[in-house]
């Protein structure tokens, strides 16, 4: 599995002016994508049990451990003519080795945010760009992930719901193993990106900074 993930993400183009750069801008992410862990795919086969093969567009993320070495892919697959994800049963797939791993926005030191979903995450970077952040892609993988023998501080952003924030209170308990300084932020709605849509970049940042302690209440 983790040879097709290489092979599909090496067959993916540069996400900057496709659909799925567009798919990421109608969500209001504005993000720099030029040098992000993403590609995108005009034809990628989708395949569902109750249906014969199909080719969609799909944005891919590449999915790396703690040296920077690709072990997996996420893919979403995107509407041919619409932006936004296709009409099918299971738009977001994982392929590879993904526990433990996360798409990697920036190189991660002594700070980092995390978060599960890859629009989750992008929401916040469009806020902070030169903060480092991880999505993990959910919330199995968030309580799973394993850090980088040098962070000495993790910002938790969970989703607004019951599995994310028990995600959350997992890896939180196990970076005190790592002896790692966290602290969980939730969003105003479902999740980051649903915040920045509903507000807009300047109002997440200003309430995030404060929740972070970037800036005095």
């Amino acid at each position: 599995m983790i040879a097709l993930a290489r092979k599909i993400w090496a067959a993916s183009q540069p996400i900057v002016g496709t659909r799925a750069e567009a798919y990421l801008r109608a969500r209001k992410i504005t993000a720099d994508l030029r040098e992000s862990p993403l590609r995108y795919h005009p034809a990628l086969i989708y395949r569902d049990p109750d249906s014969a093969p199909r080719k969609l567009p799909a944005l891919i993320a590449a999915v790396s451990d703690n040296s920077g070495e690709i072990r997996g892919i996420h893919r979403t697959f995107l509407d041919p003519d619409r932006n936004d994800k296709a009409n099918v049963a299971a738009p977001r797939r994982a392929l590879g080795a993904i526990l433990g791993n996360g798409v990697r926005f920036g190189v991660i030191d002594e700070f980092a945010i995390i978060g599960e979903g890859i629009e989750t995450v992008l929401a916040l970077k469009s806020a902070f760009p030169d903060i480092p952040m991880v999505a993990a892609l959910s919330a199995a993988h968030l309580g799973a992930w394993r850090p980088p023998s040098t962070l000495r501080r993790l910002v938790i952003a969970a989703d607004n719901d019951e599995p994310g924030r028990n995600a959350a209170r997992r890896l939180s308990e196990r970076m005190s193993e790592h002896r790692v300084d966290v602290n969980t932020i939730e969003p105003l709605g479902a999740d980051f990106n649903s915040e920045l849509r509903k507000t807009s970049r300047e109002s997440m940042r200003d309430r995030v900074e404060r929740l972070i302690g970037l800036k005095e209440a």
